[in-house]
This record gives C-alpha cells, structure tokens and sequence, in this order.
C-alpha cells in the first residue's frame, strides 16, 4: 500500500528507534523474488496489529501536530488553557487524518467499492482505535500541562514535543488493545 510509505517515516517520528526497528522487522516489503527465495512465513498475527496500529498513530500525529501548531500560532485556549482547544484541534485533525490514512488503505483492497462505501468502510474501520490513541495522548498532555510542568510547556519548547512524542507512543500502546479488536473481527484490514 502507498500510504504505508508515509506510515513509517512518520511512525518513526514519534517512537524513534523503535518506529525503524519496527520498519526493518515486520513493515518492510521484500520483494517477490527475495520473499520465493527465503520462504518467508506469513507474518504473526501480533505483527499484522502493530501495522495497523502503527498505520493508524500515523494519521493521528500528523493530525496532532497540524492542530498543536494552529492552537498556538492563534493563541487559541479556553477558560485560559490551551489544553481544551489541543484538545478539540488534535482530535479533528487526528481523526480526519486518520480516516483519510484508512481509506486509502481500504481501497486498493477492495476495488469493488464505491468512494462512499470506502469512507464507510474506514470509518468503521478506525474511529474506535483513533478515538483510543487520542485518548492515550491526551491522558498524557493532561499530566504534562497539570502536574509535569509549572508553568506548562508551550509548543514552541523543543521539551514539549518531546514529551508530546512520549504521549504519541503511549496512544500508540492505549490504541494497540482496540486495533487487536478490529483486525480479529475483520472491521480492520489486515496489513
């Protein structure tokens, strides 16, 4: 799948070392003839979940960091924290990410389907794993901003997005249960 190529840069972004790590044990696509050659086993099912939840965290830190960034370049917040409007931005975003990411995972695997019954599709597919990564994230920003750091951090701190890597990595770990879910089900393509 194309979007895969995006997936794993941006998977690596947020988990570091364990993102390549992750690319070079169970995400990269040998080819054909090296797969013929190697008699390469399918992967386990562990590893078809990672993908997919590592397909998903992928749309939601794309989405997060569009909405962190547009919180405070407006200097938006609500009752006096940005915490709110993060929240609000980074879940939009996350989740319209997201859904897009899924669709054009659902697609190429089922050419028979109209638009509409792909976004369907994705939707059902990713809206309870992105909703479970964005609520890892979350539980983490709100101990970054209310118990961490006084004053908070602000987005335009190195430490911050740091942190913010911490918290992707740990909605990463929150979405992973759900993501299990749907791939065993069969809501969620297998990748």
């Amino acid at each position: 799948m194309k979007i895969m190529n995006v997936v794993w840069p941006v998977t690596a972004l947020y988990m570091g070392p364990i993102g390549l790590y992750s690319y070079w044990k169970i995400g990269r696509i040998k080819s054909k003839k090296i797969m013929k050659k190697e008699n390469a086993p399918e992967r386990a099912f562990y590893q078809k979940v990672i993908i997919s939840d590592s397909h998903c965290g992928a749309g939601c830190t794309l989405g997060d960091i569009i909405g962190e960034s547009i919180v405070f370049a407006l200097g938006i917040s609500v009752v006096g924290l940005t915490i709110f409007a993060n929240y609000t931005f980074d879940y939009i975003f996350a989740f319209t990410l997201g859904i897009l990411f899924q669709f054009f995972a659902v697609m190429p695997l089922n050419k028979d389907l109209t638009p509409n019954q792909g976004l369907i599709k994705a939707l059902k597919a990713d809206t309870l794993s992105l909703t479970s990564f964005e609520i890892g994230l979350f539980g983490w920003m709100a101990l970054m901003i209310f118990v961490f750091f006084k004053p908070p951090l602000e987005a335009i701190d190195p430490l911050y997005w740091f942190m913010m890597q911490i918290g992707m990595s740990l909605g990463f770990i929150t979405s992973y249960p759900v993501n299990w879910y749907l791939v065993k089900k069969g809501i969620k393509e297998s990748m």
